[in-house]
């Protein structure tokens, strides 16, 4: 069996962040990722960050992401393993994994969960047809591999996924025909919103899809009102001719792993599902195993960096190593992190982290 003594699973933002933290005192760090890629959604992020020049802003996240990953590439005590799935995580802190058709075991001092989210999806008839996309898989095919997934497309979701994505997609010469919300308000950054609406997108409230309409692909879209219990109002049916349908509904913590391995989680509708319970630290329940980024709770990738960078100070501090003045950095961080978390916008979050019993 291989032993390992930091172990991180995903190589998103948070990740990369708490492997450099790791990294400047000296550890020895296994990143772990499922993808050909390292980055997690900043591999697909082409638009330009908020926040402060701390986070990044006015930077893409494909440049970000070039940033962390010149942070610690060749570093001598890194190993990276990509194509990789934990598929078991265990009390004694044995990671199973897989890659390809090899099966092995890993023995880690001190594990750091960063395994992400899954895009949520939005039943309806004929939801499998092909056209119907998640709004991550439409990023993955332009921003990443320069594949235009249809010509007209039914944008479901407001949120700042929904409205960046429909931006994109009128950049790569795709109709957005219209933006769809079962909410009665925009769920995203109004700027975003304003941005599309200016180039012609119709942003409809309170709306749903009804049924996807089609044999072999999406021909065309159902839509329909809804009423104030999000049931569908008969008679205030529309058909738009599409032959795309993008989901942009929301992202589910990826707790698996921690709840295989005893960690206790939280339902909190605010930060996406089930949630891991954290101290301070970022430690889960289980000593030695840590969380941050969305397995912790679904934010913008700034605080999934910020929370990555303060778990891998945390972990090795607890391993005995130790950073130039340390207790003053960390409070910096936390204290950047409850500003970002300031605002209209960060209530959602705040919210969702004082049922979770987080101090924000």
């Amino acid at each position: 069996m291989r032993q390992a003594e930091f172990v991180i699973v995903g190589a998103g933002p948070a990740g990369l962040r708490a492997a450099k933290a790791l990294l400047e005192v000296g550890a020895k760090v296994l990143i772990i990722d499922r993808s050909d890629l390292l980055g997690g959604q900043l591999t697909k992020q082409t638009h330009m960050f908020f926040g402060s020049e701390k986070q990044h802003a006015s930077k893409r996240g494909i440049d970000i992401l070039g940033l962390m990953i010149d942070a610690i590439k060749g570093h001598e005590n890194l190993e990276v393993l990509t194509n990789t799935t934990v598929v078991g995580l265990y009390k004694d802190l044995v990671l199973s994994c897989v890659e390809q058709d090899h099966y092995f075991k890993i023995q880690a001092q001190t594990i750091i969960i960063a395994a992400g989210a899954s895009e949520k999806a939005l039943p309806f008839e004929n939801n499998d047809l092909p056209g119907v996309y998640a709004a991550g898989a439409v990023q993955t095919l332009m921003n990443v591999y320069g594949v235009k997934p249809g010509d007209k497309v039914l944008m479901v979701g407001s949120g700042n996924i929904g409205l960046i994505v429909s931006y994109q997609l009128m950049q790569a010469g795709v109709q957005v025909v219209k933006l769809v919300e079962a909410s009665s308000q925009i769920g995203g950054y109004l700027v975003h919103a304003s941005k599309i609406k200016r180039l012609g997108v119709d942003i409809t409230m309170n709306t749903s899809v009804k049924r996807a309409i089609g044999n072999d692909h999406v021909e065309a879209v159902e839509i329909w009102q809804l009423d104030e219990a999000w049931q569908g109002i008969p008679g205030t049916e529309e058909v738009l001719e599409v032959d795309t349908i993008c989901m942009a509904v929301g992202l589910a913590p990826l707790t698996e792993l921690l709840q295989q391995i005893g960690a206790k989680v939280k339902y909190i509708r605010e930060l996406g599902g089930n949630v891991a319970k954290l101290n301070e630290r970022y430690e889960t329940t289980v000593p030695n195993v840590y969380a941050c980024g969305d397995v912790a709770g679904i934010e913008e990738a700034s605080s999934a960096m910020m929370a990555g960078e303060i778990a891998g100070m945390e972990a090795a501090i607890k391993s005995g190593y130790r950073y130039d003045n340390q207790e003053a950095r960390l409070k910096t961080l936390r204290e950047d992190l409850v500003n970002l978390r300031k605002g209209p916008h960060g209530a959602k979050v705040r919210a969702g982290l004082d049922k979770l019993g987080v101090e924000v």
